[in-house]
């Protein structure tokens, strides 16, 4: 028999617990005097500040960021039509990565109830040096499983060889679908939201899956 061109696609997949929890915080406030709207959400800004920054020195919160005041104004319409008096509202937005996803849970459920405090989405992810690790080994997998699929198909055939001639991120061979990348990192997460009737919030975060796709051509002889 003549030699063979043999096309295979190759995948493979890790799932793993997310070491990172980065969650975005913000204190908003709104009134009818520009200073005093400033002054309340600065002021409720502060015990948030010093609780994030409590958990950085303890080594629960690896990093964190604060966004500056940004204050807006506007005229809102009543339900007959005519434009009320000007609101100024005023906010600072946080965020914050924790390391150990019990202590982000109880530290929400503890911030939820202060004035002025919005909790915002929870992204879980890896740490990049878990991530590239990964990475490299989920897409290493994939080749193998690419080259144990081209044998199997030349053994099928009574041909004891395979050698590679090309290997590629998924779609860049097979002509007419949408390329791809080989390694896709893939994450849920969830907003809290305040619950009156919870004494507090628990909250388990799904895995991640990093995924690796590759497709190859061999020539089988």
């Amino acid at each position: 028999m003549s030699d063979v061109v043999i096309t295979v696609r190759g995948e493979n997949e890790s799932r793993l617990a997310p070491e990172r929890a980065t969650i975005r915080v913000t204190v908003r406030t709104e009134g009818a005097e520009r200073a005093s709207v400033v002054d309340q959400v600065m002021r409720l800004s502060e015990p948030l500040r010093k609780s994030i920054t409590d958990r950085k020195d303890a080594g629960t919160v690896a990093e964190w960021t604060s966004k500056r005041l940004a204050v807006s104004a506007e005229r809102p319409w009543n339900n007959e039509g005519k434009r009320l008096a000007l609101v100024y509202r005023a906010s600072v937005d946080f965020s914050a990565t924790f390391t150990d996803p019990s202590e982000l849970s109880i530290w929400v459920s503890d911030i939820s109830a202060w004035d002025g405090v919005e909790v915002g989405w929870v992204n879980w992810h890896l740490t990049p040096e878990t991530r590239a690790r990964v990475e490299r080994d989920v897409a290493s997998s994939a080749v193998s499983v690419a080259v144990a699929r081209a044998e199997a198909y030349a053994a099928a055939l009574g041909l004891t060889d395979v050698t590679p001639i090309e290997i590629a991120d998924v779609g860049l061979i097979s002509q007419g679908q949408a390329p791809g990348a080989p390694q896709m990192l893939k994450a849920r997460g969830a907003a809290f939201a305040a619950a009156d009737s919870a004494p507090s919030m628990e909250y388990e975060p799904d895995e991640i899956v990093v995924s690796a796709t590759v497709e190859a051509r061999f020539n089988a002889h």
